[in-house]
């Protein structure tokens, strides 16, 4: 559903982007991760139309973002980080008013605010104006008009930035509401958001490509095995020596005052050591997965432990 090939963007000498190329499949979310200036907003702009590249190709819903501009725009729903809202209007005029600026025909105007207003949780506000709505509805009504025109790719860029706990949950839930009937890819500094909302990643650095693919297949790039540590109320030999029975196990062994237990990848045995440990009376005071989180992933490879 988007598709950008070897895309280099400059500015005079400072290159922003260099030779990016990754796909993001239909009806997924899809993480846009990077430091500080590492091209994240710039590599959104040239996908929504607002700028233009220095090399390479890309594609949105299979339209040529360069050749087919028209097009693209109507196949994307665009929330920049700083949301465009006209204050002094009422929520429903004034997505009544993007709907005009993205030529939603005249019949069908009116139900296109409401599905918005609807999917965006937005009906007990939709007359009250925009300036006296808090920060959080004010980020769904970004995202309402961006999903005015129902276009089958949705950018997002920061779009839980500045709300507090309970606002943040609420954009995410609305976020994973999207997968399915869009494609969703969102910029995001929170690394618990994307493995929240996310199904997969592209990471960049410098901007330079770094990653792509789903948050189990760049574990599996650091590791041969999948597993967790256990920490029980007793570990000695005796103990161990009851989970190296286990069927499909490749290898366990103490570290410190856990077990570590391997398996292959493609395999999940954490119901069969949770009955183990109930068949033999051990206490599990933790079980955590033997796989980087999405933090320890990210740092590896921003710092240069994985290129692609």
């Amino acid at each position: 559903m988007i598709e950008i090939e070897q895309l280099t963007k400059k500015y005079g000498e400072l290159v922003a982007i260099r030779d990016l190329s990754f796909k993001v499949e239909e009806g997924r979310i899809w993480g846009l991760l990077g430091p500080n200036a590492a091209g994240k907003t710039t590599t959104m702009r040239i996908l929504t139309g607002y700028l233009p590249a220095t090399a390479g190709r890309a594609f949105v819903a299979g339209y040529d973002v360069f050749e087919q501009t028209d097009q693209v725009k109507k196949s994307i729903g665009y929330l920049p980080e700083n949301v465009p809202l006209y204050t002094e209007m009422t929520v429903e005029s004034y997505l009544g008013f993007v709907a005009e600026l993205k030529k939603v025909p005249r019949h069908r105007k009116k139900a296109a605010v409401d599905r918005a207003i609807e999917i965006a949780g937005l009906q007990s506000v939709r007359k009250r104006l925009i300036k006296n709505i808090s920060r959080g509805y004010k980020q769904r009504t970004g995202i309402a008009q961006a999903l005015i025109h129902n276009p089958k790719v949705i950018i997002l860029d920061e779009p839980t930035i500045g709300l507090d706990p309970a606002q943040i949950k609420e954009i995410r839930d609305l976020i994973k509401s999207l997968k399915g009937e869009h494609t969703v890819m969102l910029s995001t500094h929170i690394l618990a958001e994307v493995k929240e909302v996310c199904d997969g990643v592209v990471i960049i650095n410098e901007g330079r490509l770094m990653a792509s693919g789903s948050l189990e297949e760049l574990a599996r790039s650091f590791s041969e095995n999948d597993g967790v540590y256990l920490k029980l109320d007793r570990v000695d030999r005796e103990v161990l020596g009851v989970f190296q029975q286990l069927p499909g196990l490749k290898s366990a062994s103490v570290e410190g005052s856990e077990i570590k237990l391997e398996w292959p990848w493609g395999q999940d045995l954490r119901t069969r050591v949770l009955k183990l440990c109930l068949e033999k009376n051990l206490e599990i005071k933790e079980m955590r997965s033997l796989a980087m989180n999405i933090e320890e992933l990210y740092l590896r490879i921003v710092s240069g432990g994985m290129e692609q």
